[in-house]
């Protein structure tokens, strides 16, 4: 057996895996192009005023009970079972798991600074490059371990928050990553009152990084507030679990365990999330502590339901056309999620066709017409090349070699 390390074929690949990648960024498509169009930074007075008002107040609780926070959440579990996959493709050569794991993080991490700093301040790739290399620490413990501390981690935000709570933010993190919000701010001349057209007032290019300089230390604030990192990381280690036993590679084996999971996922998840978005539109009236627990309460139950849902429909329909459709974008995830950014800046910015402070509901049309679009465009790259383009990038640097690039035909 040849001890080259080479990446996954993509007659290798599990489709079920790619199904679900397609899937969760449609959701992340939807949960962040009401900040790409700068709706969401809006006062209420102008949301209010919009034509689109009445039906984008309904949208905004479909948006919460439904989306946000459901597919960064989905993303997280697919990246643990992508590592999974990566360290076993590499033991199998007996080759250093460390040196091409740690190297794929490298090049990931300045993919998502990259983005970062010069397309969106939304950027989530650069905090799953650094919260991955932590994964190796995990990667020899037992099943039983992994489940319990992802548990943990997963619901360890509560602990961190009352914790906060109780100390009245003595300890707080957030101090200086405000104070260089405020310096770059003022030095860009980013105020409160011009934050929410300043991009689309942008007359050149440069007017997105001055604004991204400033919006990415409102972003690690975001992540600090929120807790993301143990989140993730607690995710993370549940897809190792879920990758170390291949569960996706024999959903018929589960598929009991799989409608329990539905059944209580929607049952458990659906009511609360229903109050996650009563709370989150009315300001937060059940406080930071309760706000907390509503959050991991209903985030990870109706991200499972949707997983099991969707695992269910593929054990009993693998040959429908929907899932070679919903796969393709799946199996370029990294280089669509960077092509939202961009399509999302020649939609909605100065330098663009400044259709931003549209109504919401236009908004998430507007989203799904862009998915729509890029499943076509996915579906013709595939048919030439065997990776996206930043994928390509990707594997390149981690394997540090040239790969050939267009298919065999």
């Amino acid at each position: 057996m040849s001890n080259i390390v080479n990446p996954v074929n993509p007659s290798e690949r599990y489709v079920i895996l790619d199904v679900l990648r397609g899937i969760a960024l449609l959701g992340i498509c939807l949960a962040n192009y009401p900040e790409f169009s700068l709706y969401t930074f809006q006062e209420k007075e102008v949301v209010a005023a919009m034509p689109t008002a009445e039906i984008d107040n309904i949208w905004r609780y479909f948006h919460y009970i439904f989306i946000d926070g459901k597919f960064y959440s989905l993303f997280s579990l697919l990246f643990g079972i992508g590592f999974s996959i990566i360290i076993s493709n590499i033991e199998k050569k007996n080759q250093n798991v460390y040196t091409i794991f740690y190297r794929r993080l490298f090049i990931l991490a300045l993919i998502g600074f990259i983005h970062l700093l010069f397309l969106w301040a939304g950027d989530i790739i650069l905090l799953y490059a650094l919260v991955g290399f932590l994964l190796p620490l995990f990667r020899n413990l037992s099943n039983k371990k992994l489940l319990v501390i992802s548990a943990i981690l997963i619901f360890l935000p509560i602990a961190i928050d009352t914790f906060k709570v109780l100390t009245d933010y003595r300890y707080s993190l957030i101090v200086p990553v405000e104070k260089a919000i405020q310096h770059f701010s003022e030095q860009n001349g980013i105020t409160n009152e011009n934050f929410g057209v300043w991009l689309l007032n942008g007359k050149n290019y440069s007017d997105i990084i001055k604004f991204n300089i400033p919006g990415s230390f409102i972003r690690c604030q975001e992540f600090i507030e929120a807790n993301r990192a143990v989140k993730v990381l607690g995710l993370f280690i549940l897809g190792l679990y879920i990758g170390r036993n291949k569960i996706y590679a024999k959903l018929g084996d589960y598929i009991s365990i799989l409608k329990k999971i539905r059944f209580y996922g929607f049952l458990w998840g659906l009511p609360v999330s229903c109050f996650f978005a009563w709370n989150e539109i009315n300001g937060h009236p059940a406080g930071v502590i309760g706000s907390s627990i509503v959050y991991a309460l209903c985030i990870v139950p109706m991200s499972f339901a949707y997983i099991s849902t969707i695992c269910l429909w593929y054990v009993n329909n693998k040959d429908m056309k929907i899932f070679k459709i919903l796969a393709a974008p799946g199996r370029m995830a990294l280089t669509n999620y960077i092509g939202q950014s961009v399509i999302g800046i020649i939609i909605f910015y100065g330098i663009g066709f400044k259709l931003a402070l549209s109504g919401l509901i236009y908004v998430e049309l507007i989203a799904a017409g862009v998915f729509v679009f890029q499943v076509l465009c996915s579906k013709i790259w595939l048919n030439y090349f065997q990776f996206g383009p930043m994928e390509w990038i990707l594997r390149m640097g981690s394997y540090g070699k040239i790969i050939k690039l267009k298919t065999k035909n």
